[in-house]
């Protein structure tokens, strides 16, 4: 076991270097840039289509009798799948090991990632087509296919490129999508309350069976609830400690612009180290969190029954906006402000794990409930997280093996869950990084060769929506024949 975290950690060490940090967040800048800055110039666009429409817009929410699933189920299968352990275990994580100054440069990543998930979800709706049972077949895969393999002498690469990122969403399911996510539960719930990981485990891995074994219209109706539920919750109870502390916001921002250039140094080393691992810890964590650039989520969306790719691109920019920059930042804040953390180096007070921490903060504010509080939480992020990424790992078996395949992938996915619950916590996390990039590179890759159309695709939906042209509109790269 020893030999394969040594093994891991140094691939990790090569696929989340400088040049991965780079290309992502060169990808957003660049997709940010060609759509005129669209998350800030169309905000109250976007706002109102997408969070604003909920109560407003039945057809938002409205079930269909097909294989297609609603806007509003899309989005919450989508953050059943983002919101997880990231914004609990791997926010504190990321501000114990890279200083206070990490959550700045989740800021950022998170803010031109909103254009990079709106990229993914306009090529996704955009390439999707039915299968053989008539439901939508979307992702990168399909982009990488048919948009990039379309350009001139791109045939080859593009579906390399497509048949690699399959293989590797194939393989993060089992990672950042199952294992490292039971591995929190049984963690918390071990630490919580005394359950023993080998009961966790089959206990999940049959709650999870019962859901998953029922496609994805039974994965949907299930997140469709829980999901608002738990965000608004959890959002609820880390703003309450973030009032409880108030007095300690401006020395909070502070130490966050502080820690983010290098002020001072995490982990008491030098300011140049300092800087450089609160800049690679925040926006790794920022991706493990929303997973733009990972083309994982694109494969939920392009289930949705919505025919505008921007209206799906839009609802992208809502989920970036409403993981990172609302439930991982309060996340943060909470753990700030309890005393908990050295707000210069990150350190932990008490010999306190990062992954105990979010749960010592509520415990401080709120006594034994909190921390019990924290423990369900953690259960129902991660375990929401399970269900959608069984959806994102079926579309990539299907994709590579054939929809005869998937339910074979679908038995060992659940079996999976009960495996790792019994990992270790370090590893579940390295594995998770590493295929969190090597999904990553072949992703942005098309997303960047593609940003034309995206552009394009845009730009002809502002033009008839905002500015009232009669054009044709840009809704499906495939006849209706192939649709």
């Amino acid at each position: 076991m020893e030999m394969i975290e040594r093994c891991n950690e140094m691939i990790n060490g090569v696929v989340w270097g400088l040049p991965m940090l780079v290309l992502l967040t060169a990808t957003g800048v660049w997709m940010t840039v060609r759509t005129g800055f669209f998350q800030i110039t169309r905000l109250g666009h976007w706002w109102s289509r997408t969070a604003g429409s909920i109560f407003s817009d039945a057809g938002v929410t409205e079930h269909t009798k097909d294989s297609s699933i609603s806007q509003f189920q899309s989005l919450c299968t989508a953050l059943a799948s983002t919101v997880g352990t990231g914004n609990i275990v791997g926010v504190a994580g990321a501000v114990t090991a890279g200083g206070p100054g990490a959550v700045f440069w989740m800021w950022v990543i998170a803010f031109f990632s909103m254009m990079t998930e709106y990229a993914e979800n306009v090529l996704g709706i955009y390439y999707r087509r039915k299968n053989e049972k008539g439901e939508w077949a979307g992702g990168a895969m399909y982009y990488l296919r048919d948009g990039l393999g379309a350009k001139r002498g791109c045939r080859q690469i593009g579906r390399i490129l497509a048949g690699l990122f399959a293989l590797f969403c194939f393989m993060a399911s089992f990672g950042i999508g199952n294992m490292t996510q039971a591995n929190a539960i049984a963690a918390n719930l071990s630490s919580g309350f005394g359950i023993p990981p080998y009961l966790t485990g089959t206990v999940l891995m049959a709650l999870a069976g019962l859901v998953i074994l029922g496609g994805l219209k039974r994965i949907a109706a299930v997140t469709e609830k829980l999901v608002p539920f738990m965000v608004v919750v959890y959002m609820a109870g880390t703003a309450m400690i973030f009032l409880l502390n108030i007095h300690m916001a401006g020395e909070i921002f502070t130490s966050i612009f502080r820690g983010a250039f290098g002020l001072r140094a995490a982990g008491g080393g030098l300011l140049g180290a300092g800087m450089r691992k609160a800049v690679v810890m925040g926006m790794k964590r920022g991706v493990f969190s929303n997973e733009a650039g990972l083309g994982s989520s694109v494969m939920v969306h392009a289930s949705s029954n919505v025919k505008e790719p921007v209206q799906q691109g839009m609802w992208g920019i809502f989920e970036v906006f409403a993981d990172t920059m609302a439930v991982c930042t309060l996340t943060a804040f909470a753990i700030l402000s309890s005393g908990l953390v050295d707000l210069d180096t990150g350190a932990i007070a008490g010999g306190l794990r990062s992954a105990s921490l979010v749960s010592a903060a509520f415990g401080l504010s709120f006594g034994r409930f909190g921390a019990c509080f924290v423990a369900v939480a953690v259960m129902l992020f991660a375990f929401s997280t399970i269900l959608g990424w069984s959806h994102y790992g079926a579309i990539a078996c299907e994709y590579l093996f054939g929809r005869e395949a998937v339910e074979v992938y679908l038995l060992a996915f659940i079996a999976a869950v009960c495996a790792g619950a019994l990992m270790s916590e370090n590893l579940s996390w390295e594995i998770a990084d590493t295929l969190n990039g090597l999904m990553a590179l072949p992703n942005l890759i098309g997303l960047l060769a593609l940003s034309g159309t995206v552009t394009a695709i845009t730009e002809n939906y502002e033009r008839r929506v905002l500015k009232g042209s009669a054009e044709t509109p840009m809704l499906s790269a495939f006849p209706k024949g192939r649709q």
